[in-house]
């Protein structure tokens, strides 16, 4: 059914609830508060309208009054969509981007103001109270026209001279500080919210492009300047607490102790390492069986903040699942496993009939043999795929997945681009990763990522990483051929292109049968090359990639054929806090039982920043560079102790007293 075929009753109800929803909507971001806060309060206003509109029978609403409902109804979607990115998009883009921001905002109201221009009040009979209320909200809309706080432009000016400069200094560190006040990034959560707003938009967009770049280097200064104001910020210290059993928390076990987890690693409801974390749709994240149980309890909070849910829908938290397995591989824990998927229920769509039987018009496109109907069907569905969850879904459940596969292997440059960035984003949804790999997409893949464009190369890497966030597809994709490719990328590729495949390549080697491959693949010197290549953008990742490859014999024999503890002792001395302490256990696996590396670490003073390290560094970079001093010293006192014996007299030996006693 048409918008406009419905009665005016069902419209205006429609428009009730959607004003509501909107009014629902909470803490918006600093830099666009005021104005979206405005905006949510002025269209509250409009419910006693609508609410008389209600109450008027839809023979009497002229044809044209209908129309204007139906028009702020669109208005209305513009709305909460644009809201909904002031409560939890990215905090850094909605400065950086201010002037689309605002562009937006301005669109969004003139759309109001149109609409609302439209409903004759007159003619409806609305009381004069309500009427005046109104064309106030009117009125407001008008003059909210070209408006920009001078607090985005400073914002704006911060986050681009922090973008321009290349060293610190201590009006950056002003700036800094600043910034993490102003744009409230003060503590792990606010930071790990934030990553998880960008690699939102990464994974809604499937291209990242320049902007992201820029936005992501900016977030990383700034999770580094966290870090090194409080270098205790990862992991709280609960002396006083005793942790829930299975967690590992700062047990001691022997000689060992096991490393405290982070806060935002375990559930808010079983305070456990989580295994599947899903996000809810308050923004919080939870075990998935712990908040299961939850809802399957009649509960319509959530556990943490009482806030109600509007949805009952669970978003796997891929980014958050990630960060626990690259924690656990650091701190020489086994990774959680997930529990089966066999037993939970598929996601359902909630695409109307029309909206199906369009999927199917593109899917009988995709099989026609026509070039031009293949180009337009498959971007049509990689656009559909996008942004909406329900189209995934409903695409996936038509069969568009085993025919995108299928046209991985086309010789058309545009065809196959668009089939596998169309893949990329279907596999965001968690039931689709398993269909796409069950389909035999892996040695698609794989070709695109060797014989594609360079984009279609770039979204290759990408569904790889997204695929490989399931464990069980990080054995198939390893024993597929995808890792020689993806080090040929990382080598080669464009920046973004490097990017997306050290993320994917990073994401395999956790399991312990990828490291070898990458390591025969040469990677690493492909990551010596790029921890010294001019600019440092990929240091970050390919230090991480080594501190994984490091813990396999391969890789650690490959790392110390490469000469690589000069640089090592050089990103110890002078890396961020994150750099430091990856470079640091790298260099503890090269300095275990082999005396040459931890010979030139020392002669290449070492100490000095492993002792800086100890005492201000990361919780696990404290650990590392603990034990590195350990074995140093042990080392050195030996040396000292054999060349002291080398060095001693050699005494001759005294006549014995007993020698000349004769009998007596």
């Amino acid at each position: 059914m048409g918008e406009e075929e419905r009665g005016g009753g069902e419209v205006v109800e429609i428009l009730i609830k959607k004003v509501n929803e909107i009014a629902s909507i909470s803490d918006y971001r600093y830099t666009v508060k005021k104005q979206y806060c405005n905006l949510a309060r002025r269209l509250k206003l409009l419910i006693p309208m609508l609410e008389e509109i209600r109450d008027i029978k839809d023979s009497i609403i002229p044809q044209q009054t209908l129309k204007a409902l139906v028009m702020l109804k669109q208005a209305l979607d513009s709305a909460k969509d644009l809201l909904m990115f002031g409560s939890e998009g990215s905090k850094i883009y909605l400065v950086l981007e201010r002037e689309q921001i605002m562009n937006k905002y301005h669109e969004v109201t003139a759309k109001l103001e149109q609409a609302l221009s439209g409903i004759s009040c007159e003619s409806l009979d609305i009381s004069d109270e309500v009427k005046e209320q109104v064309e106030l909200v009117l009125a407001q809309f008008r003059r909210a026209k070209g408006r920009v706080d001078a607090n985005d432009v400073e914002l704006y000016e911060d986050l681009l001279s922090l973008y321009n400069k290349t060293h610190d200094s201590a009006s950056d560190l002003a700036v800094l500080r600043r910034l993490c006040e102003k744009l409230q990034l003060m503590g792990i959560s606010d930071l790990t919210l934030e990553s998880l707003a960008l690699h939102e938009m990464v994974a809604a967009t499937g291209d990242p492009g320049e902007s992201i770049e820029k936005m992501s280097m900016l977030l990383k200064k700034i999770k580094d300047f966290v870090q090194t104001e409080n270098p205790n910020l990862e992991a709280p210290a609960r002396e006083k607490n005793l942790p829930p059993s299975g967690s590992g928390q700062a047990i001691v076990d022997g000689s060992h102790q096991m490393p405290v987890i982070p806060d935002d690693f375990r559930c808010p409801i079983s305070l456990e390492l989580m295994k599947d974390p899903v996000i809810v749709s308050t923004g919080q994240t939870y075990e998935r069986s712990c908040i299961e149980k939850w809802l399957g309890a009649r509960h319509d909070t959530c556990p943490k903040t009482q806030q109600k849910l509007t949805s009952t829908a669970l978003t796997p938290n891929y980014v958050l699942r990630s960060l626990i397995a690259q924690w656990c591989e650091a701190n020489g824990i086994e990774p959680p496993k997930r529990p089966s998927s066999s037993g939970t229920s598929k996601t359902v769509s909630a695409c109307s009939p029309a909206e199906r039987a369009q999927i199917k018009i593109l899917l009988h496109k995709l099989t026609s043999g026509c070039l031009e109907d293949q180009r337009s069907a498959t971007g049509e569905i990689r656009l559909l795929a996008k942004h909406n969850t329900d189209n995934r879904v409903a695409i996936a459940q038509a069969g568009a997945i085993p025919l995108l596969v299928g046209l991985l292997s086309t010789p058309d440059p545009r065809i196959q681009e668009h089939a596998i960035t169309a893949l990329l984003n279907l596999s965001i949804c968690e039931d689709n990763k398993g269909s796409i790999v069950s389909a035999g997409a892996v040695p698609g893949i794989v070709h695109v990522l060797k014989k594609g464009s360079m984009a279609a190369r770039e979204n290759a890497a990408a569904t790889l990483f997204s695929l490989s966030v399931v464990d069980e597809n990080k054995v198939t994709i390893g024993s597929l051929g995808a890792i020689p490719p993806l080090v040929t990328l990382l080598s080669e590729g464009s920046q973004r292109g490097k990017k997306d495949a050290a993320t994917a390549l990073f994401n395999l080697c956790i399991y312990q049968g990828n490291k070898g491959k990458a390591v025969r693949a040469g990677v690493v010197l492909t990551l010596m090359s790029l921890l010294t290549e001019t600019g440092g953008r990929m240091v970050d990742e390919a230090l991480a990639i080594l501190a994984i490859l490091a813990s396999h014999p391969e890789g650690k024999a490959t790392i110390g054929a490469a000469e690589a503890v000069p640089v090592l002792v050089e990103v110890i001395r002078n890396g961020s806090p994150r750099n430091r302490e990856n470079a640091a256990a790298v260099l503890v696996h090269l300095c275990s039982g082999d005396q040459k590396h931890m010979v030139e670490a020392q002669e290449l003073g070492v100490m000095g920043p492993l002792v800086d390290l100890a005492q201000n560094g990361t919780d696990r970079g404290k650990r590392k560079a603990q034990q590195l001093l350990e074995c140093i010293s042990r080392f050195l006192e030996q040396q000292n102790h054999s060349q002291a014996q080398i060095e001693a007299p050699i005494e001759q030996p005294q006549p014995s007293s007993m020698a000349n006693s004769g009998d007596s």
